[in-house]
């Protein structure tokens, strides 16, 4: 895997130091950021292709954050940092578009391979090819999809899940798989977080006359091309 941009976002210097430093060992590039505010002004002027952000920060705390990045740069890698222990919070922050979700303290081998994952994710984009379903095509080189010859603008997360669906047309694909093939977590009461994306999609995909993104009670979820 080659060099990643990876900027630190944390207000405790020592924590933020050592994940810096094991990025800069996983021969990543670490740029430090110890508040929400100077992270936003950082990645809106320079290319990052990860952020490791703490949602535990004063004045401008990490969901915050995480919701400012989402708007201006969609693309964009974001794993989340937490000292608390609330399902609630991994699913917010889930729901919000954060890629993954590691909780404080961690070990740092479980840390590196958590950001080798997100970072081979996120760049699997470019390594494949164009998927047509009916109307709908996604270029995975380029991340970009058209419904009917019109762009449609995705998060990475939304992109990610899409891609996956159309991967498997006609399948129908429990919500359990989704959570371990798209989020990469296994947390069987985190069911609402598919439910919260699929909702995003068809919202962009459905059409009065065909539904892409159909969900069979008591299965999951498919998709169907042009019927």
């Amino acid at each position: 895997m080659s060099a990643a941009r990876v900027l630190v976002v944390d207000d405790d210097a020592a924590i933020r130091q050592t994940v810096a430093d094991a990025l800069r060992l996983g021969g990543h590039h670490a740029t430090e950021s110890r508040d929400g505010a100077t992270a936003i002004n950082l990645v809106t002027r320079e290319p990052f292709d990860l952020v490791i952000l703490d949602v535990n920060m004063p004045h401008v705390d990490g969901f915050t954050v995480l919701e400012k990045l989402r708007r201006r740069k969609p693309d964009l890698a974001i794993i989340m940092l937490t000292a608390r222990d609330e399902r609630e919070d991994v699913v917010r922050g889930l729901k919000l578009g954060a890629d993954d979700y590691i909780r404080k303290p961690f070990g740092l081998e479980e840390f590196s391979l958590r950001v080798s994952a997100v970072l081979r994710r996120a760049g699997g984009a470019r390594q494949s090819s164009v998927v047509t379903c009916g109307d709908v095509e996604l270029n995975t080189e380029t991340a970009k999809v058209t419904h009917a010859g019109e762009d449609v603008a995705l998060s990475p997360t939304e992109f990610r899940l899409l891609h996956h669906l159309m991967l498997n047309e006609g399948h129908v694909l429990s919500k359990h798989h989704l959570l371990e093939a798209v989020w990469g977590i296994d947390y069987e009461t985190q069911s609402s977080v598919v439910e919260t994306y699929v909702s995003y999609l068809r919202r962009k995909l459905d059409r009065d006359d065909h539904s892409h993104i159909v969900t069979v009670r008591g299965f999951g979820i498919k998709f169907e091309g042009l019927a």
